[in-house]
Order: structure tokens, then C-alpha cells, then sequence
């Protein structure tokens, strides 16, 4: 044990000083030498600091007291919050009576492993998110045989619906349970080196089902200007802000499916789109920080709606209905209510009997003959290493942005030595992401339930035409926080002391009071911020690691200093008695990445200045396909999610040689 060779009683008075007790328990007796136990067991290069704090450095004495409430105020199996005795001391609870759940099996298609597989298909599509989903249910429901690829595995529902330090919606420095291990996946960012459990690496889930395991499933659609920015504003310097070679309209019938075959709840977004039909669902009930919201809305003349989820109100597609807990975004639904990949296309694709699933497989180079057809895949079996190329008459890659990047980029030949499609030098070029927009309002009284699903009234009045600015975005109310993402928010925003009683009070009183209303910012794309391969140095499969670099165009600040004033005017006009605003990312960050991350394979009709055709064929490579969010010209001023599923239908269809009008769903 590591403590054991540290001044136990110095720690213990130390700890207690950071977390005193009172009407409820101190830090240790909350646990807090277990938690530093068993954070020091992960991050053993922790141990400095804690050294440090003994010593009285005040660096390491503020580093150790962060810590330390983090256990404090995260789940109980953590080890520092017995008996969630912070969790009845700031009065949240994780869900309604009864909670959890009775333990139940997502649904989730059967997995099988690299030596399982066959050693031909007819299409190999490389991830299982919301771009691989769709295409895999499509291409399998044509007639084909289909393999999907997914690097991470395909955990039950309670594995990622638990654990407050290791999942999406946190940055703790603990590792990500839908992420590679710092050990396994470095990538350079700006020049420096940096890892998984690292903000700057730009997380995007691996797991079954990608981001859509775990997302907060905001289901918005792309407004008509989207994608004709160019024409709408002209292109500032130094971007590469250009129109979609689709519109609005083209993509229409496809949002509509993608809505029906996932299952949306929500109210018609008149201000934006020409008059559609319904939603399949009512949106969910509104909360108390909903109401409170509304009558602010009200009085600065704005209009409102629910914000559109993909998250069953009712029962839908054979799920439950959501039982509004208290941890979404960033966990897997315990009840099955949120749709994801893996619990509608993934369980259509299985249905078939014509699709195979492989976990835990790594694709790392697509083969191409001298025509510049693809013939193949190299896969790698994570934990072993095991390699083996399996045959494929088609080859979509739906990887995410800057993977989906690294595997063309990766995959060069004689004939196209800097990657598939990049004669012209487009492939990982034009990244983006969401710069976030928002601000933290306190209020005198109690205002938060802690009712799910998450963000529940927006404002969409400035997604487009703000004086001076290029684009916008629309603003919300944000998911409801954990506890220990709460006192992360309140420390970074300033209103919580350090340590001590008053820090502990602060949170009791504050966790109930505190709101928070934030949004995306449409990003003006530059050909700068992009993705490259550092052939020096390998990762654990052998592939070259990512170089990120560039940076967000000046006109992504403005606009996001601007929807900060928005939500800070909001939340005053709501009763706030204090707004503090979003930090900007400080200067060397890098670029836009995230779970957001698009554009690095934009589709375009002109190969000097887009990777793909408006198909999603990959330049000069007819059988190479790309069904993500990389395929984006722009990404939107909402969330991109059901962009990337109304793509990848229309990408599958095609290559299906389906007809361009959607199909009905069957359900």
C-alpha cells in the first residue's frame, strides 16, 4: 500500500482540514485515505503532489484538496463518499425511488473476435457509431454481407451507467472507460505530447455504439443556411468556409428517417427549416429549471422549445420509456430509454443474420489495387496484437474525424503516397469541433429537481444572422450535473474556497442553487487546423500517432463571446443574481476536437478542395466510402449527431444502389 509509507497521522489531519466534519462526516470519515489509496494505484506519478502537501507546498496542498473532494462528492464506489453521505448532504440523488434499476440486458448485437471472423465480405464498415450504425443496418438489410469493425468493446449498460470519474461528461486525469489507455494511444497536439485521460487529446468514444452510447442525445437538425455559409456571409480570411454540395431539402426526407428509425421526442423548431411533420414523440416534461427559464425567455422577448432528444418520452421501437434520472450525458442508460447505434441499426443489422460484429478489432490499412480499388482490410486484435486481412468489395470508413483521417492518411500506397483521396492534400484538413458558448447563474433559492433527461428548454434566435458575426448557435439549458461535476463547475467558476467549512457549505447551499446555460458555436473551418501522421513514432498496433494542429478562426471568438452574453442576459432575466461566463481555451490549445469533431473528409464536387464526392466516395477510390461526421462541410450550430445519422443513411443507400428517395421504416 502506498500511504503506508507516508505520515498517517499528518495525512489524516491534513485530509480532515481540506474536509471537516459537521453535521455530516469529515474526508476520512468519508473514506478519503481509500480514495487517495486507490487514485494513487491508477496515477502513481500523483504520489509527488501528495508528498508535496505533506511538506506544505502550497501547490501541491491545493492539488490534494481537489482530490480529495472529488471523491468526496463522487459515487461512493470511489471509495471517498461513504454511504453517499455528500450525496444527501447537497441533496441529489442518481434516480427517482427504487433506484437502480433492476439489473437488465442492453440491448446489444453479439460480438465475436478477430480469429471468429470470416475471411470475406462484401462491405467492411470501420465503427459502429452513428455513422457506421446506419450503414451497417442499410447495406445488411440489402442483401449484403457485412462485417463492422469497433476498436473498443461492448460493456453492459451498468459498467458505463456508474462510474462519476471515468466517463465523458468529466476530466479528472482518470482513464476513460470508453477510451484507449494513456499507454496505448499518445497523440501530439501543437507539439506536444499528450494522452487520453488529457482534455487536448480530443475524446471520442470507443466503445459499441461510439458516442451514441453515452452522449446526452441531443437530436437537432442542421437549419437550411448550414450548408450554403459561403453564399450566406462570403469567407473571411484564412478560412476555408465553403457551401455543402447538398441542401437542406436534398437532406430533408433523410432527417426524417433518421428520426423515425431512432426515435426522437421533441416540438417542430418553426424558425428554422421549412414546415415538416411531427416529431415521433412528445418532449419530455418540463423541469423546474425549464419553467424558471421560460418566464425569463419571456421577458427578453425570446422564443423557446424543447430541445429535441433522441430519448424515448414514451415507450418507442421496443423500449422503455426514460425514468428522468439524474446522470445521461456521459453515461449509458440504464433503462435503455436513450437510442444509440447499438440498440436500433446495430440490432437491425444483427437481425438479418448477414452482419458479423467484431470488438475489441482495430482496422489499420485499407489495401487498394493498381485501379485504386479497395480489396481489403488489415485488422488488429487489441489485447494481442494478432493481425489478419479480411476481403471487402466495400470499405466504409465511420471512425470518427480524426480517425477516420489517420486510417486514409495511414493507408498510402505508390500511387497515392500522402493517403487515400489526397492528391490535393485534403484528407484531415478543415477540422472542427464545437467551441462551447455559456455561463454558470446563481440563483437565491433552490431552483434544481435534478429531473432528467437533460437540456430541456433552448433558444434557437441566434443560430444565424447576428449582426457582424458569421453564423451563431443555439443556447440551453444544460444536463443536469452530478454532484462532483457541480463543485468541478463551482471551482472553476471561482464561487467555491478551496477548502474547509466554508467550502463545504458552499457546495451544500450552492449544488441547488447554481444553473447553467451553455451551447455550441458554429465554427468557421480552416484548411490550418488538421490531422497528420508522426511516421517516428507508433502506438501499441504499430500505426503512426496523430499529429494535431491549428487553431479556431478569430470569428469562432467573437461568436462565442457573444452567445456568453446571450446565456448570461437569460439567466439574469430568470433571476440569476449572479452569471459568471465560459472560459475560452487558452492559447496553444490546438485545435477543435472532441466528441464534435468533424470535416476532415469534407464531401465536396470539386476533388481540388474536398476528400469525397457529395456520395461519400472517397476521390479516385469508388469503392472507399466515408459515413460520418467528416464528411461535414460545416458542423452545424447544434449538436451533429443527427446530421451524421441522416448522412450515413443517404451514403448507404447509395452505395446499396438503392434508389435517392428514403424508404418508409418498417417500424
Amino acid at each position: 500500500m502506498v500511504l503506508q509509507n507516508l505520515d498517517g497521522e499528518r495525512l489524516a489531519s491534513l485530509l480532515n482540514g481540506f474536509i471537516p466534519a459537521d453535521d455530516f462526516p469529515s474526508a476520512v470519515e468519508a473514506g478519503a485515505l481509500d480514495f487517495l489509496e486507490n487514485a494513487l494505484a491508477e496515477r502513481p506519478d500523483w504520489l509527488v503532489h501528495v508528498e508535496g502537501a505533506l511538506a506544505g507546498e502550497p501547490t501541491d496542498l491545493e492539488w490534494l484538496s481537489n482530490l480529495v473532494q472529488i471523491g468526496y462528492y463522487a459515487d461512493p464506489s470511489q471509495g471517498g463518499n461513504r454511504e453517499a453521505a455528500s450525496w444527501q448532504m447537497v441533496g441529489w440523488k442518481p434516480g427517482p425511488p427504487g433506484w437502480p434499476p433492476a439489473e437488465r440486458e442492453a440491448l446489444l448485437p453479439s460480438t465475436r473476435r478477430l480469429g471468429d471472423l470470416g475471411d470475406s465480405y462484401d462491405a467492411v464498415v470501420i465503427g459502429s457509431g452513428a455513422g457506421g450504425g446506419p450503414v451497417a443496418a442499410v447495406l445488411s438489410e440489402a442483401g449484403l454481407a457485412v462485417l463492422v469493425v469497433e476498436r473498443g468493446d461492448a460493456p453492459g449498460a451498468r459498467y458505463l451507467s456508474e462510474d462519476h470519474l471515468r466517463n465523458a461528461r468529466v476530466n479528472f486525469g482518470f482513464q476513460d472507460r470508453t477510451l484507449p489507455l494513456d499507454i496505448e494511444e499518445p497523440r501530439i497536439v501543437e507539439g506536444r505530447g499528450t494522452v487520453p485521460s488529457e482534455l487536448r487529446w480530443g475524446a471520442n468514444a470507443m466503445t459499441f455504439g461510439g458516442g451514441t452510447r453515452i452522449y446526452g442525445a441531443q437530436a437537432w437538425r442542421f437549419d437550411p443556411i448550414d450548408f450554403r455559409m459561403a453564399t450566406h456571409y462570403g469567407v473571411p480570411d484564412e478560412s476555408s468556409l465553403a457551401d455543402w454540395p447538398i441542401s437542406y431539402e436534398e437532406l430533408a426526407p433523410w432527417y426524417s428517417l433518421a428520426e423515425r428509425s431512432f426515435g426522437v421526442a421533441g416540438q417542430v423548431d418553426k424558425r428554422h427549416g421549412p414546415l415538416r411533420e411531427p416529431y415521433p414523440m412528445r418532449p419530455a416534461l418540463r423541469t423546474r429549471p425549464g419553467h424558471r427559464l421560460a418566464v425569463g425567455a419571456r421577458q427578453l422577448g425570446w422564443d423557446t422549445l424543447p430541445v429535441p432528444l433522441a430519448i424515448n418520452s414514451v415507450p418507442y421501437g421496443g423500449r422503455d420509456a426514460c425514468v428522468r434520472c439524474a446522470q445521461c450525458v456521459g453515461f449509458a442508460c440504464p433503462v435503455d430509454a436513450k437510442a444509440g447505434s447499438q440498440n436500433t441499426f446495430l440490432m437491425r443489422a444483427q437481425a438479418t443474420r448477414r452482419c458479423d460484429f467484431a470488438r475489441l478489432t482495430r482496422a489499420v490499412r485499407i489495401h487498394v489495387n493498381a485501379a485504386g480499388i479497395a480489396t481489403g482490410v488489415t485488422l488488429v486484435d487489441q489485447p494481442t496484437g494478432a493481425r489478419r486481412e479480411v476481403r471487402a468489395g466495400l470499405v466504409i470508413v465511420s471512425a470518427g474525424a480524426v480517425e477516420t483521417a489517420r486510417l486514409l492518411l495511414a493507408s498510402a500506397t505508390d500511387a497515392d503516397p500522402a493517403g487515400l483521396g489526397n492528391r490535393t492534400g485534403q484528407v484531415g484538413r478543415h477540422l472542427q469541433g464545437h467551441l462551447y458558448a455559456g455561463a454558470l447563474g446563481v440563483f437565491d433559492d433552490d431552483l434544481n429537481d435534478f429531473r432528467g433527461p437533460g437540456p430541456q428548454i433552448a433558444t434557437t434566435r441566434f443560430r444565424h444572422d447576428n449582426a457582424g458575426l458569421i453564423g451563431g448557435g443555439m443556447i440551453a439549458n444544460e444536463f443536469v450535473p452530478t454532484p462532483v461535476s457541480t463543485y468541478a463547475m463551482l471551482r472553476a467558476a471561482g464561487l467555491l474556497p478551496p477548502w474547509g467549512l466554508a467550502a463545504k457549505r458552499a457546495m451544500r447551499t450552492l449544488t441547488k442553487r447554481v444553473h447553467r446555460v451553455i451551447g455550441p458555436v458554429q465554427e468557421v473551418p480552416n484548411p490550418a487546423s488538421r490531422v497528420e501522421l508522426d511516421w517516428t513514432q507508433r502506438d501499441h498496433a504499430g500505426m503512426p500517432v496523430v499529429r494535431l494542429s491549428g487553431a479556431n478562426h478569430l470569428e469562432d471568438r467573437r461568436m462565442q463571446a457573444f452567445l456568453t452574453e446571450r446565456a448570461s442576459e437569460w439567466l439574469t432575466a430568470s433571476g440569476a443574481h449572479t452569471t459568471v461566463g465560459w472560459t475560452t481555451r487558452p492559447p496553444g490549445w490546438g485545435p477543435s476536437v472532441g466528441q464534435h469533431q468533424a470535416g476532415t473528409a469534407r464531401m465536396g464536387a470539386d476533388p481540388a478542395t474536398s476528400a469525397t464526392d457529395p456520395n461519400g466516395r472517397v476521390w479516385g477510390h469508388p469503392n472507399v466510402l466515408v459515413a460520418d461526421t467528416s464528411l461535414h462541410v460545416t458542423n452545424g450550430g447544434v449538436n451533429p449527431m443527427l446530421t451524421t445519422i441522416a448522412l450515413a443513411l443517404r451514403v448507404a443507400h447509395h452505395a446499396a444502389g438503392s434508389s435517392p428517395a428514403p424508404p418508409t421504416p418498417s417500424s
